[in-house]
């Protein structure tokens, strides 16, 4: 039988390892249906850090990957390949996932298609669904600050990316400087929801710039000293005025490129798209043109092999399979 050829109820195990969620899908190729899905957290773990520890994720992935995937074995049979994110994230994460498609290719005779990361946030919006194309894309996570513009699962162009911190590390980092924990976006989100932001007043990043880019560093140093001339009574009102900059700042890039680049169908992913001010003050920025705003289910937002096993089917459509010797990890890799 030829590498890709289908036969009856078809399926493919996708694996995600790139961070610090641990997590295994099984989908349908003809019917693109979720079968299974599990995805275990590391966030109480790496609390106590404030931020993720990479040798401390990749250990806790260790353990939790071979037990979802005795969850899996009722499907061994149906399966006809093997998907892993490979590409980017924490190299040492990232081996943990590959190397158990390696096995799974080896012991059980299917090829492997390795998965782009960030691709795989694009198809998370496409989840038991047909994609929806062209298609311009907001990701938004702890890694991650990108416009892009999505043709197909081909032809996907970044038009522009974060120059220092991301939008969700920006949170990660207040909530850290203001001794809340991690992950801090849903944090400073609830935090933020009991201030005003008129209390506090930061100057949104780059906001003189033509440039269609993003940046969170000065505002994160302002919040830094706002923090440190104040007091906890204060951290609800300085949450609220941060999140607020945090977004206007991504309103206005995406007004000055929508002058030359009106949307039609566009896209917020990745775990930061969860926040719900966020997609309120793109949704009111969108209704200006007429445009679509498609999101993906909160489950679906952060890290989750769901997504990885939907976008697995294009590349199984397209054939797209690696030798094993082939697949490596690439931490730092560029969509």
């Amino acid at each position: 039988m030829a590498l890709g050829q289908r036969v009856g109820d078809t399926m493919i195990l996708s694996i995600e390892s790139s961070c610090d969620d641990s997590s295994i899908a099984i989908t349908e190729i003809s019917t693109k249906k979720l079968i299974y899905h599990k995805k275990i957290s590391q966030e109480l773990e790496h609390s106590r850090y404030g931020g993720v520890v990479p040798e401390l994720a990749s250990r806790l992935h260790a353990l939790a990957l071979p037990a979802i995937l005795e969850e899996c074995k009722p499907w061994f049979g149906q399966l006809k390949a093997v998907a892993v994110t490979n590409a980017p994230g924490l190299g040492v994460t990232l081996i943990e996932g590959v190397v158990m498609a390696k096995a799974l290719s080896l012991s059980l005779n299917i090829p492997i298609l390795p998965i782009h990361h960030l691709k795989g946030h694009i198809y998370s919006l496409f989840i038991e669904k047909e994609a929806i194309f062209p298609l311009t894309v907001l990701l938004v996570s702890g890694g991650h600050t990108q416009l892009i513009v999505a043709e197909n699962y081909d032809t996907m162009e970044t038009i522009a990316t974060t120059m220092d911190d991301s939008f969700g590390e920006s949170f990660d980092k207040v909530a850290k400087m203001m001794s809340l924990g991690y992950p801090g976006g849903p944090v400073i989100e609830k935090l933020a929801s009991n201030g005003d932001k008129s209390k506090f007043v930061f100057t949104v990043p780059l906001w003189q710039s033509p440039l269609i880019a993003f940046s969170y560093s000065g505002l994160k140093n302002q919040v830094r000293l706002a923090i440190e001339a104040s007091t906890p009574v204060d951290y609800p009102n300085i949450a609220a005025a941060f999140q607020q900059t945090a977004i206007e700042h991504l309103t206005q890039k995406l007004k000055k490129y929508f002058k030359t680049h009106k949307p039609k169908n566009f896209a917020i992913v990745g775990g930061a798209s969860a926040n719900a001010t966020l997609r309120s003050n793109i949704e009111i920025l969108l209704a200006q043109y007429s445009a679509s705003l498609l999101l993906a289910p909160l489950e679906f937002c952060s890290d989750n092999a769901a997504m990885i096993g939907r976008c697995a089917i294009e590349a199984y459509d397209r054939g797209d399979f690696s030798q094993i010797n082939d697949i490596a990890i690439h931490p730092r890799c560029k969509l």
